[in-house]
C-alpha cells in the first residue's frame, strides 16, 4: 500500500473534452474512478503534477486544477513539503474509538467481533479475486512474520499480512473502513505481540495466519473464512481470559483475616 501509484498509460487522449474547464473535472474523474477502484488507496500519495499530465495527455494547470477541486471535496490532502495523498478517513474516529475501546472492555470484545465479520468476508474474497503477485505479497508478509530476529517488528509484520488481505480481497469500501480505524488496529497488533497476550503463543499466531494465506492460495473461500473468523475468536477469548485474570488480582481477598 506504499510508494507512488501509477495511472495508467492506456488512458484515450481523444476522450480528453476539448474546453479546460471540462478538462480539470475529467481529470479529477479519472483520480476519483482510481480510488473507487481501489487503484489508490488511503493514505497513498499521488504521482507529481508533471506525471501526471503526461500519463492523462492533459496539461498541468488542468492537472493542478482537477486536484484542487478534490481536495476541496475532501478526496485528497496536501502533503508538507510539497504532493498530494489520498485522505485517509480516520481523523477524529480513530481518537474516540480508541478511547472507547481502552475505558470500556465490552468495547474492545465488540471490535473483535466486527473485525471476525470483516475478516472473514476479505479473506473469502481474496481467494476469488487475488492476482497471483498478491497471494505471493501475502506469503512473503508471513515468511517475514516467522522469521527469528525481528524483535520489535511482529505487529508491523502483522498489520502489514492484514492489509495485503485486504487489498487481495479488491474492495475500495473494505480498504477505507480499515483505514478508518488503523490506529487502534495498530495498537491492538502491538499488544497481540507483548507480554502477556503473546507469552509462548507467537507460534500459534502465526500458524493461524499461515491457515488463511494456505486457503487462500488453495482458492478455498469456505476454510479462508473459517480460519480468519478462528484466528480473531482466538483472539477474543484471549481478551476475555486476560481480563478475568485483571479482575481476579484486583478482587480483595475475602478469605483474608480481618
Amino acid at each position: 500500500m506504499k510508494g507512488h501509484a501509477t495511472v495508467s498509460d492506456t488512458e484515450e487522449p481523444h476522450h480528453v473534452p476539448a474546453s479546460s474547464q471540462r478538462i480539470s473535472e475529467w481529470v479529477a474523474e479519472r483520480i476519483l474512478e482510481r480510488i473507487a477502484r481501489g487503484e489508490l488507496v488511503p493514505g497513498e500519495r499521488l504521482p507529481g503534477e508533471r506525471q501526471l499530465a503526461e500519463q492523462l495527455h492533459v496539461s498541468r494547470v488542468s492537472v493542478r486544477a482537477a486536484l484542487q477541486k478534490l481536495k476541496t471535496q475532501g478526496f485528497l490532502t496536501a502533503v508538507q513539503g510539497g504532493g498530494t495523498r489520498v485522505v485517509s478517513s480516520a481523523g477524529a474516529m480513530d481518537g474516540a474509538l480508541t478511547e472507547m475501546v481502552r475505558v470500556k472492555h465490552a468495547n474492545l470484545c465488540d471490535l473483535v467481533e466486527i473485525r471476525q465479520a470483516l475478516e472473514s468476508w476479505a479473506a473469502r474474497r481474496a481467494t476469488e479475486r487475488a492476482t497471483q503477485e498478491q497471494i505471493d505479497h501475502i506469503g512473503r508478509v508471513l515468511a517475514a512474520m516467522g522469521e527469528t530476529g525481528r524483535d520489535g517488528k511482529q505487529a508491523a509484520d502483522d498489520m502489514d499480512f492484514h492489509l495485503a488481505v485486504a487489498q487481495a480481497a479488491g474492495s475500495p469500501v473494505y480498504l477505507h473502513l480499515l483505514a478508518t480505524i488503523r490506529d487502534i488496529l495498530g495498537q491492538m497488533m502491538e499488544y497481540h505481540h507483548t507480554e502477556p497476550f503473546a507469552l509462548g503463543r507467537e507460534a500459534l499466531m502465526i500458524d493461524h495466519h499461515r491457515a488463511i494465506y494456505d486457503a487462500i492460495r488453495r482458492r478455498d473461500a469456505d476454510a479462508a473464512a473459517v480460519a480468519a473468523t478462528d484466528h480473531l475468536g482466538w483472539v477474543l477469548d484471549r481478551y476475555n481470559d486476560l481480563s478475568r485474570k485483571a479482575e481476579d488480582l484486583s478482587r480483595p481477598d475475602t478469605d483474608a483475616a480481618p
